[in-house]
C-alpha cells in the first residue's frame, strides 16, 4: 500500500500540487482557515474529503508557475530599480571626484558600480529561475541563483580587500583633497543611495525567499557605511588630520568582513540545503494534525532558489484502503502548504502505522548501509 501511494501521490501532487501561492503569511493563513471553517462547520472525515473533492480546487501546475513568475518578477524588478539608483548614485559622484580630485571618493565611487553590475548575474538567474523544469533539471533551475550568490559574496570579499589596501596605502602615502564640502556632500549621496537600495533589496529579498537578494542588499549597505567613511575623513582632513580618511577606511574594512562573513554563511547554508529548524517544527505539527495521521516519520526540506520543496513520511492505519490511505496523504499536503511560507510542492509518503516497530523499509536498509559505508570510506 505505501510503495503504490507513495509514488502515484508523489507524481502527481508533488509535481502538480495545489494551485495556491507560496507565501502564506499569517494573516492569510488564519483568514484561510477561518473561511474555510465558515463554509464547512465540522468539515472532517469523510464529509470534509467529498466537500473537498466537490470544492473547485486548482491542481493545475500553471498555477504554480504563474506565483514562481511573479516572484521573479519582484526580484527583476527589484534589480533593475537598484541599478538605477546606485548608477545615478555613482554619476553624481563621479562629477564630484573630477572636480576634487578625491581618491577616497573615487574608490568610493567605483565600488558603487561595482554593486550596481552585480545586479547582473542575479538578473540572469532570476531568468534562469523562471524556466520550467526538465528532464534534465528536474528540479528546475531556481539553484541559479544560489551560483549567485556565491559571485555576490567574491564581489563582497573583493570589495572589503581593496578597501583594506586602499586604507592602508593612503596611511602610507597622504594625498590632498580640494572642495572637502563637495566631497562630504557626496559622501551622504551614496550613503542614502545605498542604504535606499538595501532595505528595498532586503525586504523584497526576504518576501520572495532569495538568499542571493538578501545578500546582495546586505552588500549595498556595507557600501553605504563605504560612503560615510568618505564623509568623516573629509571632515579629518578638514581639521587638519590626514590620516584620518586611511583610518576609518580601516574601520569599513572590518565592518565590511563582518558582513561578509554573515552573507558568506547565509549562502552557505542555502547550498548546502538548511533550512530552519522552526520550519521542520511546524512540518511535523501540521502533519500529527492531519486526521488520520498516527505518526510522522522522516521530514525533510530544501530550499530551490526562493521555494521549498519537502518530502515527508506519515503513518497511518494499516487496514485503510489505498484511496483512503491517499486521502489523508491529500489532506497533508494541502495543510503544509497552507501552514509553510514558501512551500511549493510536498511528496507526502504513507506507511502502514507499526506500534510494535515493525519496519516496513527493511529490503532497503542493506542500499542504506552501503551508501554509509562507501560515504565513510571516501
Amino acid at each position: 500500500m505505501s510503495g503504490d501511494h507513495s509514488h502515484g501521490h508523489g507524481h502527481h501532487h508533488g509535481t502538480s500540487g495545489h494551485g495556491h501561492e507560496r507565501d502564506h503569511d499569517s494573516h492569510d493563513h488564519h483568514g484561510h482557515d477561518q473561511a474555510h471553517g465558515d463554509r464547512h462547520a465540522g468539515a472532517r472525515g469523510w464529509w470534509h474529503r467529498l466537500r473537498h473533492r466537490l470544492t473547485p480546487h486548482s491542481h493545475d501546475s500553471a498555477d504554480k508557475v504563474d506565483a514562481a513568475m511573479e516572484t521573479s518578477r519582484d526580484g527583476i524588478r527589484a534589480l533593475w530599480i537598484s541599478l538605477a539608483v546606485l548608477g545615478a548614485t555613482a554619476a553624481v559622484q563621479a562629477v564630484i571626484v573630477a572636480w576634487s580630485g578625491s581618491v577616497a571618493l573615487l574608490g568610493d565611487t567605483l565600488h558603487n558600480v561595482a554593486d550596481a553590475l552585480t545586479a547582473v548575474p542575479l538578473g540572469i538567474a532570476f531568468v534562469l529561475g523562471r524556466r520550467p523544469a526538465t528532464r534534465r533539471y528536474t528540479y528546475g533551475f531556481g539553484r541559479a541563483e544560489d551560483l549567485a550568490g556565491v559571485l555576490i559574496v567574491v564581489v563582497i570579499a573583493a570589495s572589503s580587500a581593496a578597501a583594506g589596501y586602499e586604507a592602508i596605502r593612503r596611511l602610507l602615502h597622504p594625498a590632498g583633497v580640494s572642495h572637502l564640502w563637495a566631497v562630504a556632500g557626496a559622501g551622504l549621496v551614496g550613503f542614502v543611495g545605498n542604504e535606499l537600495v538595501a532595505r528595498y533589496r532586503i525586504t523584497v529579498g526576504r518576501r520572495i525567499g532569495s538568499a542571493a537578494l538578501v545578500a546582495d542588499g546586505l552588500h549595498a549597505r556595507t557600501d553605504g557605511f563605504t560612503s560615510l567613511a568618505v564623509l568623516l575623513g573629509a571632515g579629518g582632513v578638514a581639521l587638519g588630520w590626514r590620516w584620518a580618511d586611511p583610518a576609518v577606511g580601516l574601520l569599513i574594512t572590518v565592518t565590511i568582513l563582518l558582513v561578509l562573513k554573515d552573507a558568506a554563511r547565509e549562502v552557505y547554508r542555502r547550498l548546502m540545503d538548511a533550512v530552519d529548524p522552526a520550519l521542520v517544527d511546524t512540518v511535523e505539527q501540521a502533519l500529527r494534525d492531519t486526521p488520520g495521521v498516527l505518526g510522522v516519520g522522516a521530514v525533510h526540506l530544501r530550499w530551490i532558489g526562493h521555494q521549498l520543496r519537502a518530502e515527508c513520511e506519515i503513518s497511518v492505519d494499516p487496514t485503510a484502503p489505498v484511496v483512503a490511505a491517499h486521502a489523508i496523504a491529500v489532506d497533508a499536503e494541502h495543510r503544509l502548504i497552507h501552514a509553510v511560507p514558501r512551500l511549493t510542492a510536498a511528496l507526502v509518503h504513507a506507511d502502514p502505522h507499526a506500534p510494535d516497530g515493525t519496519d516496513h523499509h527493511h529490503d532497503l536498509d542493506h542500499h542504506r548501509a552501503a551508501a554509509t559505508a562507501g560515504g565513510a570510506g571516501s
